[in-house]
């Protein structure tokens, strides 16, 4: 998918190798100045649909974008909290990338309207905060817990919430079993299974870790009231069905 190219471009193939045989945090501490340039950002599409769907949900005053990466989540949060939106992650590289977009304490636009913007470096698994925001996300992070640890990210995104405070998440539909898509996040997970067994550290990034059944049943454990809201700007599935939903989680 990628070849050698300039240094406005996105990494080269020898780039991602290096990166993918690093621990996760020095993987994206190495990727961090190219990542918006690669297919792993989120699409716009999605964080534009995301955002829509989300603004009927509110309003919000503070929002927390979980494993953020270089900030599209805060991008989305920032259009709808109206006084504070953090991001927190645990790569520092990440972070320096998300700060230089949007340097802490600062607003999100010239007149000094809009929320003020903060970033946390820490571990999802362990955040930092009390009950203290309306709103948390996250966007592509998921695959890098395993599903023995998903009950506890999910409960500690819960303790960063007020009561009433909402949980919110696209997830895709899985591809039809036999597609060519199927075959490829199959492929994937199996090269990172021999990867991880045959070298350390770990890289943990697995797409077919994440079933929405198991999902809902972690988020309803660790507190959450959950209803699924299908993300039709999207569109939807030869069958019809939704190509992607928003799961919504709510503290009680």
């Amino acid at each position: 998918m990628f070849t050698e190219q300039g240094p406005e471009e996105g990494p080269t193939v020898r780039e991602l190798a290096v990166q993918a045989l690093s621990s996760i945090e020095r993987g994206y501490d190495l990727l961090a100045p190219k990542f918006d340039l690669t297919p792993y950002r989120t699409p716009d599409r999605v964080l534009d649909a995301v955002t829509r769907a989300v603004r009927e949900l509110g309003p919000f005053d503070t929002g927390l974008d979980v494993c953020c990466g270089t900030g599209a989540g805060v991008g989305v949060l920032r259009q709808l909290c109206r006084e504070r939106v953090v991001g927190v992650d645990f790569s520092a590289g990440m972070l320096a990338e998300a700060r230089a977009a949007f340097p802490p304490g600062s607003r999100t636009s010239p007149t000094g309207e809009g929320p003020v913007i903060d970033w946390v470096r820490a571990d999802a698994r362990s955040l930092p905060f009390g009950p203290a925001f309306d709103l948390a996300l996250s966007f592509g992070a998921f695959g890098h817990f395993l599903p023995a640890e998903r009950f506890g990210l999910f409960a500690e995104v819960y303790g960063s919430l007020r009561p009433g405070g909402q949980f919110v998440f696209p997830i895709g539909a899985p591809p039809p079993v036999g597609s060519r898509a199927y075959w490829s996040l199959l492929g994937f997970d199996a090269a990172m299974r021999v990867r991880n067994a045959l070298w350390r550290p770990t890289f943990v990034m697995y797409y077919r870790t994440f079933r929405l059944g198991d999902v809902l049943e972690d988020l309803t454990r660790a507190g959450f009231r959950v209803r699924l809201q299908p993300l039709t700007e999207l569109g939807p599935r030869p069958d019809g069905s939704p190509r992607a939903r928003l799961v919504v989680a709510t503290r009680k």
